[in-house]
């Protein structure tokens, strides 16, 4: 049964892994610090699983934690694995009053890390979400004892010309990226495999669009500038880090897979052959393999 707080829509998830992640959401009154107090924000996520230090999968830019509809279960087999939507991004309430920053996505992370997990974790970042893994990991590095990216934004800098979008076209830009057949043509870059492109995943990756504030949360979060480039600060970062590419990412390419090899002290590179921008939708088996055997757990399953 789905949570009656999700869109209508739900019901035309059709495979049984979006069925049965979607079936798995679930909602916690988050208390985020903001100037002048706390503010509690309902924030959704999953949980599957039991054991192990936690995992905590975070999802990219306009997406939500269906997009770890493959990954999270087979992750779960074996040790506890949470996903959750980022402030101003997925099912997570979004309150006029929030700024959809990246430091206010942080500040929500870290409350829900706080009330929901309070324990040192793995953090699995795809694309927008690494970024997110990453600003995380600078600043609270006691809750973050692995790092996992894939394929991850995080080198260059967000896109600055929304902070000049002003109305009437911060709304068209919005209304335009809404469209079924701009996001259909994402959705097809995404994968190389492009059967993947089935109307299931589309259907996984615009449910989120008819919840309250979407347009207006993703018009604030572009004008912020979106996520800074962390290139000059990953050497900061000592933490054992994983780095998954897809061969054949067409949406941030693969040239930063090496810059991020090069700049995390203590990292190690694993390409997924055959595969694109999303290697935890596309290759879901050969990304767990990989996340397990860095994490010294792949003898468990022999």
């Amino acid at each position: 049964m789905f949570p009656d707080f999700l869109p209508a829509a739900v019901h035309q998830l059709s495979e049984e892994t979006s069925i049965q992640q979607a079936e798995a959401i679930q909602r916690l009154e988050v208390q985020v610090q903001v100037q002048g107090g706390e503010l509690p924000i309902a924030t959704t996520y999953t949980c599957r699983g039991v054991g192990g230090t936690p995992i905590l999968l975070l999802h990219g830019f306009d997406s939500s934690v269906l997009e770890f509809r493959r990954l999270q279960p087979l992750l779960a087999q074996s040790q506890e694995t949470w996903a959750v939507d980022l402030l101003g991004f997925g099912f997570t309430e979004r309150l006029p009053q929030s700024s959809f920053s990246p430091a206010a996505i942080k500040a929500h992370l870290y409350g829900f890390w706080r009330q929901a997990i309070a324990r040192p974790l793995i953090l699995v970042g795809a694309s927008m979400g690494g970024a997110a893994a990453l600003d995380f990991a600078l600043t609270y590095p006691e809750a973050v004892e692995r790092l996992v990216l894939l394929d991850s934004a995080g080198i260059a800098n967000g896109p600055v010309l929304g902070k000049y979008l002003f109305p009437p076209f911060d709304s068209l830009a919005a209304n335009f990226l809404r469209r079924p057949g701009v996001r259909n043509q994402i959705s097809y870059s995404a994968y190389c495999d492009k059967s993947f492109n089935s109307a299931d995943a589309r259907c996984c990756a615009a449910l989120h669009l008819d919840c309250s504030g979407w347009k207006q949360a993703l018009i604030k979060f572009t004008k912020s500038g979106g996520f800074p480039s962390f290139a000059s600060q990953l050497r900061q970062l000592d933490l054992p880090s994983l780095i998954i590419w897809g061969e054949e990412d067409r949406i941030l390419g693969t040239k930063d897979a090496e810059r991020f090899r090069k700049g995390l002290v203590n990292s190690q590179l694993v390409w997924v052959p055959s595969c694109g921008h999303v290697p935890h939708l596309e290759c879901a088996e050969k990304t767990r393999q990989a996340i397990e055997r860095f994490l010294g757990e792949e003898g468990n399953r022999e």
